[in-house]
């Protein structure tokens, strides 16, 4: 099989545009309300506003569509576990039924509920768990992978402990095992997607399932189109698609699952600042007009890909 360059612009994805537009940050890496720092997960509502965890700006900022610059929701008042403050945070969600965000608060180690129609008010949902990625399902059970102990937890209002949902049987690489879940997803029939990037794949558990299948990598780091090397982003459309990060080669796959090998949908151009270029990536998110959104880590921006009609 041929690898490298020549591979990726014979199986190039074109259902995107390959030029990426800027739609958040892309002002050089800083703390102003028109820059990112280290972007990590974003969320997409209904009105195509973005909401993003600026990682190093230890702030979410939400980002209304055709806006130049963001305003901050939770945090920005400095690194800190004060309940006004965040520290790296790497994922959120908006909590349609409660009107609120969801916030994994990586280094202090909890999860949170922010209330940011008016005054911003913080309430610790999950404590003392090293938190990465969320998810939710369609019945408000908040899913978090645990970056420390390989596992993802399925959590309800009131839970203490939460209930293990993926891994649990400590680092490793097999079936029932992770190694560094990051970001995660969950379907309209609760299977769950995790992004195991110490294992380099993304992996699915089914609802009670005791251990996960592969459906995107897991054949060691590389370049092939067997490969996904140090994934993070994931998602799912509604055609049972599974979109990743690699962030190895910076690009975007999409796999269906079952198949050996994926396809290229954006990037894979090498790193670099350039709208068709990305420069480590971290989460996707889709519109509701199935444009994909993209968190540009390195290049402190969120780039927009659309949709090709013809």
């Amino acid at each position: 099989m041929a690898s490298g360059s020549a591979e990726q612009n014979k199986i190039k994805y074109n259902k995107w545009e390959q030029n990426g537009i800027i739609m958040a940050g892309g002002n050089g890496q800083g703390n102003e309300l028109n820059q990112l720092n280290c972007p990590e997960g974003i969320f997409i509502d209904p009105y195509n506003n973005v909401f993003i965890a600026d990682s190093m700006n230890h702030r979410i900022i939400e980002w209304k569509c055709h806006s130049n610059k963001g305003r901050v929701v939770a945090g920005g008042n400095g690194q800190g576990n004060r309940t006004d403050q965040l520290s790296r945070p790497s994922d959120v969600l908006i909590d349609k039924q409660n009107n609120s965000l969801i916030i994994s608060d990586r280094d202090n180690r909890r999860v949170i509920r922010c209330s940011y129609q008016n005054e911003i008010k913080q309430q610790i949902l999950i404590s003392d768990i090293d938190s990465f990625g969320l998810s939710m399902d369609k019945n408000g059970f908040i899913y978090v992978s645990d970056l420390k102990n390989n596992e993802v937890r399925r959590w309800k209002e009131g839970d203490e402990r939460g209930t293990i949902v993926a891994g649990g049987h400590g680092k490793g690489n097999d079936l029932n095992q992770l190694n560094g879940p990051t970001f995660i997803f969950v379907d309209q029939d609760d299977s769950l997607y995790i992004s195991d990037w110490g294992n380099h794949r993304v992996m699915k558990w089914r609802k009670n399932a005791e251990e996960g299948i592969v459906v995107a990598g897991g054949n060691n780091w590389g370049t092939s189109l067997k490969q996904v090397s140090f994934p993070q982003g994931v998602i799912v459309d509604h055609l049972g698609q599974i979109y990743a990060t690699d962030g190895g080669i910076d690009r975007v796959m999409c796999w269906c699952e079952g198949n050996t090998e994926g396809e290229i949908v954006v990037g894979g151009n090498g790193w670099g600042e350039e709208l068709n270029h990305l420069n480590g990536i971290s989460a996707l998110s889709f519109d509701d007009e199935e444009n994909l959104y993209v968190a540009d880590h390195h290049n402190h921006r969120i780039l927009k890909y659309e949709k090709c009609f013809n």
